[in-house]
């Protein structure tokens, strides 16, 4: 780096200073590393909402400028330059520049620059840079497209949707930092729980070239249940700071008019809500004590909007294919929140969305995405719209709804025909006794769970009542329960004669050798 660019000394970035890194992303930038030295110019690293893709990214920043390369931050909208800025500024990389169209903060001179793609593209014009940040890298902008075809740079995408059509002839490596179902036995992500409202009746809607329902379709179906989204938020979630999402502008103000016409403090935060409206609704609504309850939006706040304290999602836009944009949504609720006593997200699901992405959304809870067409395939894959079977089914182990395949609750599998193999010390099927008096305890392992919470909350103090059934297991399982698996988040299940004749036997048998039962 040549220092005369600068108009004084080459700025410090030895000053700086970063949280120790979670190991997911400790993991990520290890990978991160390593896939440069193989060769890897372009990367995409992939982790759900809440993970820290930002932080992730700054670090990044932080150990090239250290290195003395340039390095370029792309952000897609104003919200997130903001953002990124401020974070920034809170580890100690407050000399940079942004590029933003008459922005107070401009200076090309510094090595570090947080950049609008738009102000980018008008100017068609890209600062030195030798390493390009691309956040929500799955908004494929021409502009950055281009430029990282022909850069020498290195590039970095960051994503919690590495969805789109593609993706995968930009980046060359997809690192799955982490999951949302390890991040959230972990706490950095609360519980989704779900209750399916009213939706709409969209069969035959119009849909667009690309498969999804048009806005008008979905707006004109939509309005029918704006009444009903109001009432049921008053009923389950009215404590909660909200986030709504509409299916369109229109939809969106009719949402909001209905809530203020509650009672509720509401307001509207779409393509239309101007630059200087933006940052005072984004700082009322940060508010601990926020006098602005809920925020209606159609995709604006879909992406990018950190407000850890929000704890509920209202879902009224239907999607027929766009997995990508329900998970982004859904996304807005889930942070943890440890100082507001915010223990789960609420999602109120007037949409269906639930229902019709439960197969793939309960294996991204899981596992992520394997590659970026696998990703990709996702989001062209269109989904059944069957009014008569909409009920969210539940866990057969927990009760959890919705549940399709795997539970994201208790992990729950439904088992696959001549595939499923047993771990050791823990069977599929939970058996006492040979041959004829060969008795059913459980169907596997979380299913014996449920059955002994259900007993131990019955028959123990409230202070005794997990480690009783952690022991009850053990006994009968040979091994413990998961470290992820408590007593407070496991639903009431019918106790099987076979299970409470078990726990008696096992109760009677310690009774007479002077043990505790």
């Amino acid at each position: 780096m040549n220092a005369r660019l600068f108009a004084d000394a080459a700025p410090d970035y030895t000053t700086a200073s970063f949280p120790p890194p979670r190991p997911f992303q400790h993991t990520a930038h290890e990978a991160l590393r390593q896939g440069f030295r193989e060769g890897h110019r372009c990367q995409v690293i992939a982790a759900p909402t809440g993970a820290g893709k930002s932080y992730l990214g700054l670090r990044v920043a932080h150990e090239a400028l250290q290195k003395g390369r340039r390095v370029t931050f792309l952000c897609d909208r104003t919200t997130l330059i903001n953002q990124t800025s401020a974070a920034a500024n809170a580890y100690g990389l407050s000399a940079h520049g942004i590029v933003q169209a008459n922005h107070p903060r401009r200076d090309s001179s510094l090595p570090f620059q947080i950049a609008s793609v738009q102000t980018i593209d008008k100017r068609e014009f890209w600062p030195q840079t030798d390493v390009l940040i691309v956040d929500e890298c799955h908004t494929l902008h021409k502009a950055w497209v281009d430029y990282a075809a022909t850069t020498k740079a290195a590039v970095i995408g960051l994503t919690a949707t590495p969805f789109t059509k593609g993706m995968g002839e930009i980046f060359s490596r997809l690192i799955n930092a982490t999951t949302m179902h390890d991040l959230t036995e972990s706490g950095v992500l609360v519980p989704l729980r779900v209750l399916s409202c009213t939706r709409p009746d969209m069969a035959g809607a119009a849909v667009t070239k690309g498969g999804e329902w048009s806005d008008k379709a979905a707006e004109e179906r939509g309005m029918g249940i704006v009444g009903d989204v109001v009432k049921e938020w008053q009923l389950h979630a009215s404590d909660r700071k909200t986030i709504v999402f509409g299916s369109s502008i229109v939809h969106s103000k009719a949402l909001c008019a209905q809530f203020v016409e509650a009672g509720v403090m509401a307001a509207v935060f779409t393509s239309e809500t101007t630059a200087s409206e933006r940052e005072m609704l984004v700082r009322e609504f940060s508010k601990p004590d926020a006098t602005l309850r809920v925020l209606v939006s159609v995709e604006a706040l879909a992406k990018g909007f950190d407000v850890p304290d929000v704890g509920c999602v209202v879902d009224a836009r239907p999607l027929r294919k766009s997995l990508s944009t329900f998970i982004q949504m859904i996304g807005r609720g889930l942070r943890c929140s440890p100082g507001t006593g915010k223990t789960d997200c609420l999602l109120l699901d007037h949409s269906g969305n639930i229902v019709r992405f439960a197969d793939d959304f309960e294996r991204i809870y899981h596992d992520g995405v394997e590659s970026l067409d696998d990703g990709a395939k996702l989001d062209k894959t269109v989904r059944k719209d069957e009014p008569g079977e909409y009920e969210a089914k539940a866990c057969p182990s927990c009760g959890h709804a919705p549940f399709s395949k795997r539970c994201m609750a208790c992990g729950f599998e439904k088992p696959v025909a001549a595939t499923e193999t047993a771990a050791a010390g823990m069977m599929r099927e939970i058996t006492i006794g040979k041959g004829k008096s060969r008795k059913v305890l459980a169907n596997d392992p979380a299913h014996l769970w449920g059955q002994l919470c259900t007993y131990a909350r019955a028959h123990s103090a409230p202070d005794k009542q997990h480690w009783r059934a952690r022991f009850l297991f053990k006994d009968m399982v040979g091994d413990w329960p998961p470290d992820g698996w408590h007593i407070a988040t496991t639903p009431d299940v019918p106790v099987s004669p076979a299970v409470t004749s078990k726990i008696k036997a096992r109760n009677i048998s310690r009774a007479k050798a002077g043990g505790r039962v």
